[in-house]
């Protein structure tokens, strides 16, 4: 681990050091600069790294790097209008199931919409099982991560997106809306559906007209 290897790589979502290295000069500045950017830093005992690491020649310290890098959503909004006049977004609240997200953007990515977004909290990132199951989709797609969803879907609005929120009751049917503006399409949890905070924050709600007696369906076939 260095300075210069941190800054030209993905974020680092952990780093794990012995005592004695925690006040060393030589990372000094690696730690502050990782912390700033909401790296955890764990001082563990030489034994608890070494398993860490499998066994691994560690040198006293290590790291954990982001399997992928996140776009700021401002990021994210300007390639969505780059790419389409009247873009289409995805975003989570509550997807917790990395087999469901990585089914979830290989299929908006195979559809043409032009990204994702995730909040950090009660939805899961993006995993080495996320990538996997979105069998390379991930190149050619756009994610952002977001401290605050009803924020972000706020900008979302400011930008001229309209909301519209995935419910299995109470919402227009699907087939009956008409999209012809820039579109974010909001997915809630695979046990809750939308909060009920999410909710308020969505221009409309739809929902998929259900013909059996199964009430719900899975978030990632929802979402196709």
């Amino acid at each position: 681990v260095s300075q210069s290897r941190y800054e030209s790589q993905r974020s680092l979502n952990r780093i794990w050091l012995i005592d004695r290295l925690r006040h060393d000069p030589r990372f000094r500045t690696l730690l502050i600069a990782a912390k700033a950017n909401g790296t955890v830093i764990d001082e563990v005992d030489p034994r608890r790294l070494t398993q860490i690491t499998h066994g691994a020649t560690h040198q006293g310290i290590a790291a954990q790097v982001a399997p992928y890098t996140y776009l700021e959503l401002d990021e994210l909004i300007q390639k969505a209008f780059t790419a389409h006049d009247n873009p289409i977004l995805l975003a989570l609240d509550g997807i917790t199931d990395p087999h469901n997200l990585g089914a979830i953007i290989r299929t908006g990515e195979a559809l043409g919409t032009q990204g994702l977004i995730l909040p950090q909290r009660r939805t899961v990132g993006i995993t080495s099982t996320v990538i996997k199951v979105a069998s390379g989709a991930l190149e050619n797609f756009n994610v952002a991560r977001v401290v605050n969803l009803s924020r972000s879907l706020d900008q979302l609005k400011e930008r001229g997106f309209w909301i519209y929120g995935a419910a299995a009751e109470n919402g227009q049917p699907l087939h009956g809306v008409k999209v012809n503006a820039p579109t974010v399409l909001v997915i809630g949890s695979e046990s809750n559906g939308l909060s009920l905070l999410t909710q308020r924050y969505c221009d409309q709600l739809i929902s998929i007209p259900l013909q059996g007696k199964t009430p719900s369906l899975n978030a990632s076939v929802a979402t196709g």
